[in-house]
């Protein structure tokens, strides 16, 4: 059964292509029996038909045409095999015979046109736009059919396509004939052959190119480069990093090409290259008259927390925060915008390092002139708190002005607290000023100086000798402290607790929260000390027998305790005294404590009166010799022959015999 004819076939069978331009006719074929084609004289197309120059449309006479090449596809070569017969086929249809209805060669018009190459894929053509259909342009390239291209691809992103019928543009040939029998164009790939023959001569030649970032990937942006996409990674966006990368999108930009691989479509561009180029130059012009003292007018390029970078045109210059202006700012964003035009001072520069330090608040009147005769020392002003800190804060007292309010010197009650919790920032204060140094730039402030001090207060109101009441708020190893009005405390001692019990014993009796009575015993103003005394609300009892006693008397006294290195006594039931272990007795055998027993009566010698605290300092060792002394004196000495037992003897019977009388 013969094959039926091909499309192709068919289209030479019936004449001229439907698309075929006015005035051309080609070579009519027929299909007899065996499937051979005929031509118009009636011989057969594969034996009869007169071989073509391949350079022309012309037959040669007396040739016969070669045969077609076969249809079946070799396998594993199916892409080549069609790409050879598309080729054949375009190249066997141009140089198919016409019969011209003019007197021009048509072979002519067609080199003319497309040139003496019948390959169009993968070529950039020149073609007229016929029409707009939606979204797509229809364009004619002078070959048997339209091409469709997109109207995106007539326009950069975000942009709209701004072409009309009758235009001409160069288009890229992708397919010469698909299924369907039309041409595959690209308008986007012709830019980018056109933009990557343009930018392989700039890369060889190490030239600029301008370009576009429009578009963020992993590790860099995008950059369109009139048609073809580079890479631009962020660390060649600019010389220093940049965290908002927004102003420099959509914006035509010079670039330095790094890399460039056309196999892979791979580009990489660097902006920072141009920069530094650029700011090379211009760093070079400006530095040469660069001096300290300078007056400059820059624009603010970046901004960080210490200061902003200012571009002197070409170089960089910092401009601290602390230069920025006499008054306190914590961040430069408070004065400063990126691309603000600013006048600025040369501090310092480093011809070494290039490093540029600028100042803006040298350009302004020094606040701190004369400021000893504005703020005199005791003069109270209001200011505004700008700044808390752990030791003080620091109040404005007039823009560029500022005063530390130290923490000891914010309230006189509270010692131990963080300034925070007494001012807060932005509040207006009262202060007075305690000293000021122009050459440092420093004024010392205080807070508390301004309020009524409470020990003042209290001693006007409570005056030594007075009584008082308040609650124990603290309980201490040496005493209780009591609180009092305004705030403040006062102390009672464990000595003034009780008059005749010890201090420890009698702090027992108290606890936290209690209401007490004590009597102001001494107020000290300058270290903020109130002395207080609850056993000074009775009388002493005894402090009339410390007026009889004397140091020397012998006196009678009661045994209260043993201890171990003596005995503790007590005199008239009023005073407590105490005889150490060596005063026990003469002799040092019976210098024992366990001889006595408590409530046994003794007599001592007084050898010392503490009236402070209250005590006295005993001695029988004392009392036994003082008595020996007034027997020998009294009986005998030891020349004339008694001895000290006779002596003592005689002293014992005097005394026992005064005694027994004195009974009667």
């Amino acid at each position: 059964m013969p094959r039926p004819p091909s499309r192709r076939h068919w289209r030479r069978s019936n004449g001229a292509s439907p698309r075929a331009e006015p005035g051309r006719v080609r070579n009519r074929l027929t299909f007899g029996p065996s499937g051979r084609s005929w031509g118009a004289d009636g011989r057969c197309g594969r034996q009869a038909a007169p071989a073509r120059d391949r350079h022309s449309a012309r037959a040669v006479p007396g040739k016969p045409c070669p045969a077609p090449p076969s249809r079946r596809p070799v396998p594993g070569a199916q892409t080549a095999v069609a790409r050879s017969r598309r080729q054949e086929d375009t190249h066997r249809m141009a140089n198919t015979a016409t019969v011209p209805v003019a007197a021009e060669d048509f072979a002519a018009l067609l080199d003319a046109t497309l040139g003496s190459d019948s390959g169009f894929d993968g070529s950039v053509i020149t073609g007229r736009v016929v029409r707009i259909e939606g979204d797509a342009a229809v364009i004619d390239v002078g070959l048997k059919s339209e091409g469709r291209v997109p109207l995106k691809e007539f326009a950069a992103p975000g942009q709209k396509p701004e072409i009309k019928p009758g235009d001409l543009v160069d288009v890229y040939v992708e397919r010469y004939e698909d299924r369907d029998g039309s041409i595959i164009l690209s308008r986007e790939k012709a830019r980018r052959e056109e933009a990557w023959t343009n930018l392989e001569k700039a890369f060889q030649a190490g030239s600029r190119v301008n370009g576009v970032i429009f578009g963020r990937v992993k590790g860099g942006f995008t950059v369109d480069l009139g048609g073809a996409v580079a890479f631009l990674p962020g660390s060649q966006v600019d010389i220093r990093p940049v965290r908002d990368v927004g102003p420099l999108m959509g914006t035509p930009q010079p670039f330095q090409i790094l890399k460039m691989d056309r196999s892979r479509g791979n580009i990489v561009v660097s902006r920072r290259a141009v920069l530094e180029e650029t700011r090379a130059e211009q760093r070079a012009e400006l530095v040469q008259g660069l001096k300290e003292g300078q007056i400059l007018e820059g624009v603010v390029k970046n901004i960080t927390d210490y200061g902003a970078f200012v571009d002197l045109g070409g170089v960089d210059g910092l401009l601290h925060v602390t230069d920025i202006a006499w008054r306190r700012i914590n961040h430069p964003s408070e004065a400063l915008q990126v691309g603000q035009t600013v006048k600025v001072q040369v501090i310092r520069f480093n011809p070494e390092t290039q490093r540029i330090s600028l100042g803006m608040k040298q350009l302004m009147a020094d606040p701190w002139d004369g400021v000893t005769a504005k703020y005199p020392v005791g003069a109270k002003f209001t200011g505004r708190v700008t700044n808390i800190t752990d030791y003080g804060a620091f109040v404005e007292l007039e823009p560029g002005v500022e005063g530390l309010v130290h923490v000891s010197e914010m309230s006189w009650t509270k010692k131990n607290v963080h300034p925070g919790k007494i001012v807060s920032t932005s509040q207006e204060v009262e202060v007075m000023v305690l000293d000021v140094d122009g050459v440092k730039r420093r004024i010392s402030l205080g807070l508390k100086q301004c309020l009524r001090n409470p020990w003042e207060e209290f001693l006007e109101k409570h005056p030594v000798g007075s009584t008082i009441k308040g609650e124990v708020k603290n309980i201490t190893e040496f005493g209780l402290f009591i609180g009092l009005p305004g705030d403040i405390d006062g102390m009672v001692h464990l000595s003034d607790l009780a008059w005749d019990e010890p201090g420890e014993t009698a702090i027992q009796r108290y606890a936290k929260g209690d209401v007490v009575e004590a009597k102001v015993l001494d107020v000290d103003v300058e270290k903020e000390r109130i002395s207080l005394g609850i056993k000074q609300l009775t009388s002493d009892p005894a402090a009339g027998v410390l007026d009889r006693l004397q140091k020397g008397q012998v006196v009678t006294c009661v045994v209260t305790a043993v201890q171990p290195n003596g005995i503790e006594v007590k005199v008239d039931d009023a005073v407590t005294g105490f005889i150490r272990k060596a005063d026990l007795a003469r002799d040092k055998q019976d210098q024992r404590p366990d001889r006595f027993g408590v409530g046994d009566k003794v007599d001592a010698k007084i050898i010392a009166i503490e009236r402070a605290s209250r005590r006295l300092s005993l001695s029988i060792k004392a009392r036994e010799m003082e008595e020996e002394k007034q027997a020998m004196a009294e009986f005998g000495s030891s020349d004339s022959g008694a001895s000290l037992g006779d002596i003592l003897g005689a002293a014992i019977r005097r005394r026992n015999q005064m005694a027994s009388e004195g009974k009667e």
